[in-house]
């Protein structure tokens, strides 16, 4: 596998939360984690609620799981592991943007042809700051 490729060692994925990396597609950059499945195997998906796009999963300290679903903390959606589709919540039914990857030597490597692996974590700036009013 291309070096370049390589997110993470797949001993890095957590089994109970995920592991946030950043992509980029053409000039776009996106939130993207990683997740153990119960079975073990390693999934990725995009790093946004189907219910609210604007929404990330893993705000950079992993995302919370239950009994082997992804929780969105913003409306407490419920997103299988190893499928990315909701279970319960407000877009129940609604599927995870799936980011295919492999585990190949104890490495987790990117193999969609339609992003561009960056880096381990997020390239972006949040203003952390953006939960109070501005007062004037």
């Amino acid at each position: 596998m291309d070096e370049d490729s390589r997110i993470a060692d797949a001993a890095e994925v957590p089994d109970d939360s995920t592991l946030l990396f950043t992509v980029r597609d053409g000039f776009d950059e996106r939130e993207a984690i990683l997740t153990r499945t119960a079975a073990g195997e390693v999934t990725a998906f995009e790093n946004y609620c189907q219910h609210w796009t604007d929404v990330r999963l893993d705000k950079g300290s992993g995302a919370t799981k239950r009994d082997g679903e992804l929780v969105c903390g913003k409306h407490g959606a419920l997103f299988e592991d190893d499928s990315g589709c909701c279970t319960y919540g407000p877009c129940e039914g609604a599927v995870l943007e799936r980011i295919a990857v492999t585990v190949e030597n104890g490495g987790v490597y990117l193999t969609d042809d339609d992003y561009e692996f960056v880096q381990v974590g997020s390239s972006m700036e949040y203003d952390l700051s953006s939960n109070r009013s501005l007062g004037f």
